[in-house]
């Protein structure tokens, strides 16, 4: 008579139910008491939290309480070389090794500015490029043109490290007097290896989208800056306003977003660390729901028309201005918390009064400040930056409405490393039409909709 598990299902006779006394067979091999689960089932080894470590130290045979010691050796001491954590055993080095742990990118070129920016190349396993800027703090007038105050408040120029960082204005306005303090940098990553968004004025999208990045090789560039800091430099920020759109590339952003706040590794405030997006709405509300509202949102916003924003970013089409002011406002914002809007102003397109007292009139009721960013030149484009005097009389109208209004200080532009001008180096250029002023008739498929063949 056939055997029968607890089921009634009848069982192969090489099996032995679970309810027999009888031992297993020699000829059977014996199960681990920790089955080992596909490989597929764990991050790359960059990414794992000390959980997830444990798991793996357990499968590999190993003790689990090496598991934060092997965290923090990654995420506080940026080693990512397992033969290099020289107090582990050798065994488990080799271990490490074989499990991919070792070094995911290797920093190619660093082009320093005459104001200390640093832009990095890195270059990946499959020889893909990225850029990744760092940017100190500084004090003093902007190299731009004097601020102004108003009304609404104290003005001043920013740099990337102030004002795209939610609500540290005064918190990062003056660095290092008397020469004692830390000098504060923000690191500037990418996420993607070009970008399908396609704004016309910025450099990373010429090429198109190559690939998505790994939240590995997202977290890997920030450990990268990190060793390559100056003495009595501390990295204080960072912004995901490299090459690509962050959400775009959600999975892998939320997870390099989980690292790099975790309190035993960088351990970076969630105030201190801001996503950039051009407006997926439905990856906004994802990201308001699975955060709680704690990550900062900068908003690539540009325009105030939707004729005059689709024309500047194509992403407008599909999630135009009422949508993604309506994400804005359902987002669950903590209190005293504010959304940096992003403004890039283009002499002749969006840099006059009357678009200022539009802004004024789209942000009504949103929790805001307002980031104005002069273009800075990209050889793709025949687009050109406003002249200073529009760009503060702009700032002043906002101003004067209450609201709070920086403008952007320009940096590391003389090694191509300020804002829109990180690109894909020897990329070929995709073809674009000349961009169109708003104020006449104008050809609707000036950009292919960078949405309609990507499988998301």
């Amino acid at each position: 008579m056939a055997r029968r598990a607890l089921c009634g299902a009848p069982l192969p006779a090489s099996v032995i139910c679970v309810t027999s006394l009888r031992a297993v067979p020699a000829s059977t091999p014996r199960p681990s008491p920790h089955p080992r689960a596909p490989a597929a089932e764990l991050p790359h080894p960059l990414v794992r939290t000390p959980e997830q470590w444990k798991d793996a130290l357990v499968r590999m045979g190993e003790r689990p309480y090496r598991a934060l010691p092997l965290f923090q050796w990654i995420h506080r001491r940026g080693v990512t070389d397992a033969q290099a954590m020289t107090d582990l055993p050798v065994t488990l080095r080799e271990r490490l090794a074989a499990e991919g742990l070792s070094p995911v990118l290797e920093v190619s070129t660093i082009r320093r500015s005459l104001d200390d920016t640093r832009k990095l190349l890195v270059r990946f396993g499959d020889h893909a490029t990225v850029e990744t800027v760092l940017i100190p703090s500084v004090s003093g007038p902007s190299v731009s043109g004097p601020s102004i105050s108003g009304p609404g408040g104290a003005a001043r120029a920013s740099d990337d490290a102030d004002a795209a960082t939610a609500d540290l204005d005064e918190d990062s306005a003056v660095e290092g007097e008397g020469g004692d303090e830390v000098r504060r940098v923000t690191q500037c990553i990418s996420t993607q290896v070009g970008c399908a968004m396609g704004c016309v004025f910025c450099a990373s999208g010429v090429a198109g989208l190559q690939r998505h990045l790994g939240a590995h090789e997202i977290v890997a560039q920030v450990l990268a800056g990190r060793s390559l800091l100056d003495e009595g430099e501390q990295l204080r920020n960072v912004v995901l306003m490299g090459m690509g759109e962050p959400l775009h590339n959600y999975e892998e952003t939320a997870r390099a977003l989980r690292l790099l706040s975790h309190p035993a590794g960088i351990n970076l405030s969630s105030r201190r660390v801001t996503v950039s997006t051009s407006g997926l709405v439905p990856e906004i509300d994802r990201l308001g729901r699975e955060f709680g509202g704690q990550v900062t949102l900068a908003i690539s916003l540009h325009a105030t028309t939707d004729e005059q924003r689709s024309a500047l970013m194509p992403i407008n089409k599909k999630y135009p201005l009422g949508e993604l002011l309506a994400a804005l406002r359902r987002y669950p914002l903590p209190k005293r918390r504010r959304f940096t809007i992003e403004f890039t102003l283009v002499a002749g397109q969006n840099d006059d009064l009357a678009e200022a007292r539009r802004l004024v009139a789209l942000l009504r009721g949103i929790p805001v400040k307002v980031n104005l960013i002069p273009m800075n030149p990209i050889s793709a484009s025949v687009l050109a930056p406003p002249d200073f005097q529009r760009v503060l009389a702009f700032q002043k109208v906002l101003l004067d409405a209450g609201y709070s209004c920086f403008i952007r200080r320009r940096r590391g532009d003389d090694v191509s490393a300020a804002c829109g001008q990180l690109a894909l180096i020897g990329a070929k250029p995709r073809p674009r039409r000349p961009f169109a002023a708003p104020e006449g008739p104008r050809d609707e498929t000036t950009e292919v909709d960078p949405h309609e063949s990507d499988e998301r």
